[in-house]
């Protein structure tokens, strides 16, 4: 980490493409980049699979052009540096300091306007009368300091198990979900259409591209629902995932 970290600070995020807290906390680590880029920060996302399909290069390269991520970004497939780091879950973050001190860590979503300050801290480091923009503003109702939210459902793994997907064999296949949340995200594998019903009225069908995650219904607050899914045959069902919603 000191050759590094020689010529500034270095922020080593961890997370997976497909997964929903890794995926809400991306936007925040494209615009850090942007920003600080030039004033010495220098950004270094590791993909750290929670599914099969995302040990490859080529399903990550898509998802992250999808995603609009552009720093460098290693993929971790055995999960090797996951472990050496002690990461407890997606997304894990680590600042490390000019120097290669560890100054900042955060697990999970959250503290974006503390982990900018931390960021700006260090670069101030390198020059204090370099003027930095104020912290970014709350991307979403859930994201301010103090806010408080309620916890959505569980993710739902259809098979019960991160190797194995549900694998849709025919037209009429589908999952019913009730749910309550400010979300619900679908991580799938394959092309095709998904058709859905939100509380028996038929809304936008979703088309997947690439393995990896797509929002299926997404609401203003915390809301409770039944959605259906109805996956073209072939596809993968991997996970069944929620976002948190303001009361």
């Amino acid at each position: 980490m000191p050759k590094l970290t020689a010529n500034g600070p270095v922020l080593v995020h961890f997370f997976d493409y497909s997964q929903i807290n890794s995926v809400r906390t991306l936007p925040y680590l494209v615009e850090w980049d942007r920003r600080y880029r030039e004033a010495g920060l220098a950004t270094i996302g590791v993909q750290s699979p929670r599914f099969p399909f995302g040990a490859d290069p080529v399903n990550v390269a898509a998802g992250l052009r999808d995603l609009d991520v552009r720093f460098p970004v290693a993929v971790d497939s055995e999960h090797t540096l996951w472990h050496a780091y002690g990461c407890e879950g997606w997304p894990s973050l680590f600042l490390w300091a000019t120097g290669g001190a560890l100054s900042w860590f955060h697990f999970g979503e959250g503290e974006y306007q503390a982990t900018e300050e931390a960021i700006q801290d260090e670069l101030r480091e390198l020059d204090a009368l370099r003027t930095l923009p104020a912290p970014m503003e709350p991307l979403r109702p859930t994201d301010p300091p103090g806010v408080k939210v309620k916890p959505p459902n569980n993710e739902m793994l259809p098979t019960g198990t991160f190797d194995e997907a549900f694998t849709v064999e025919r037209e009429d296949q589908g999952i019913e979900v009730p749910y309550a949340a400010g979300g619900i995200y679908v991580t799938a594998e394959g092309e095709g259409e998904i058709r859905l019903e939100l509380d028996g009225n038929t809304i936008d069908s979703v088309e997947v591209t690439n393995p990896g995650l797509y929002p299926l219904a997404e609401h203003p607050r915390h809301e409770a629902h039944r959605l259906s899914l109805r996956p073209k045959p072939g596809m993968k069902i991997w996970s069944i995932s929620y976002a948190p919603g303001v009361p």
